[in-house]
């Protein structure tokens, strides 16, 4: 692939797309310039599925969410008909918000001049509309947003053309299936503000090389560096399998019942493209929501999942904290290392440099990238 893109020269392109063994990073100009960002959004985001809930946060009919995603604010319903829907909740009136938060409602009435709406988006009362002609309230219902469920994950994406989820990951899905994803839930949510690139955390998650580094005394004694491996892919997702250094069970809670032993032991991180990140082991799931808000800016959500079930179990909470003060330990040491990385990506003198055999998965997705980021060709 040679085409240009913005900020990115030909020979730039030809550094990526090169095999593993010879291949370059992406240059600088595709982390921080503003332009590479809009084409992002335009290009991935708007055409991507993006992860905006688990099942188990709007597990009751009426239970509702909300969010800006990309500049769109939504909510994610369930509603009372059973169905989950992701909608805008901007008022169809005068663009006020029907909702903020979360909590658990049958109407969603406009704070501005109480236009009231069902959890399918219907509007159901428009008051002191008399006189207003060919008005009608059932021809008025809020945007909907393209939905899908997906082992317990709510999805959207914006773009009506855009093939469906399930069947870009059948084979990840069926790396996994012993983990029983759809019976994961929620258990605790970390939130973080970050000053760089999306893709700065993206790759960070997607290699082990840098335990040696950033994580020498928690990973790295537990999965090492060299013994990572990322298996081929065949879909918008990568996979990085890092292998216990030792035959001991993680402590803390059971792992899922039916695993092999390397499964209950192992760690994984994983990415379903563009940013939706799991990492597994045992019972626990971290589900990283990236929300990229510019080139040099994005949120960050860590939710941390564990079978639904074992809620039950006795001194659950002081378990959950603990799981949640690891995660959050890791994240500490991986935020000074995106901060530095993030420092080295503005540097005038800086260029692309070689990947590592044991960067695979981030060569998998820089593939991806430039597919999805090159000019579309004229007919």
């Amino acid at each position: 692939m040679t085409q240009e893109l913005p900020g990115l020269s030909a020979d730039e392109i030809d550094r990526v797309s090169r095999p593993l063994s010879e291949a370059e990073t992406l240059p600088p100009a595709a982390y921080i310039r503003g332009d590479v960002f809009e084409r992002e959004t335009e290009r991935i985001f708007r055409k991507s599925w993006l992860p905006l809930a688990r099942v188990d946060q709007v597990a009751t009919p009426g239970d509702f969410l909300s969010m800006d995603l990309l500049g769109q604010p939504v909510m994610i319903v369930h509603g009372q008909d059973g169905e989950i829907r992701v909608m805008s909740r901007t008022c169809l009136h005068r663009a006020a918000q029907v909702a903020e938060g979360s909590g658990n409602r049958k109407l969603f009435t406009c704070p501005y001049h109480s236009w009231s709406y069902d959890t399918a988006g219907q509007l159901i009362r428009a008051p002191l509309m008399d006189g207003a002609d060919n008005f009608s309230e059932p021809d008025c219902r809020l945007p909907q947003v393209r939905t899908e469920v997906w082992q317990g994950f709510i999805l959207a994406n914006f773009d009506p053309d855009a093939a469906p989820f399930a069947p870009q990951v059948k084979t990840f899905e069926t790396y996994f299936e012993k983990f029983r994803l759809p019976d994961m839930a929620v258990v605790r949510t970390l939130e973080y503000d970050s000053d760089w690139n999306w893709k700065v955390l993206v790759e960070n998650f997607m290699e082990a090389y840098h335990h040696i580094g950033v994580h020498p005394e928690t990973f790295e004694p537990a999965y090492h560096a060299r013994d990572s491996r990322v298996p081929d892919n065949d879909g918008p997702w990568s996979i990085l399998h890092m292998p216990a250094a030792h035959d001991e069970l993680p402590p803390g809670l059971p792992p899922v019942e039916g695993l092999e032993d390397w499964q209950a032991r192992d760690l994984f991180a994983s990415a379903l493209y563009p940013h939706f990140l799991l990492g597994i082991q045992g019972s626990v799931v971290t589900w990283y929501q990236v929300f990229p808000e510019s080139a040099g800016r994005m949120k960050l959500k860590i939710h941390i999942c564990v079978p639904g079930a074992y809620a039950a179990f006795e001194g659950f909470d002081q378990i959950a904290d603990e799981i949640s003060h690891m995660v959050d330990a890791i994240h500490q040491e991986d935020i000074g290392a995106n901060d530095t990385v993030w420092k080295g990506l503005n540097a005038p003198m800086t260029r692309q440099g070689r990947l590592s055999p044991l960067e695979k998965a981030i060569w998998q997705y820089n593939h991806w990238w430039l597919e999805k980021m090159a000019p579309e060709e004229k007919a």
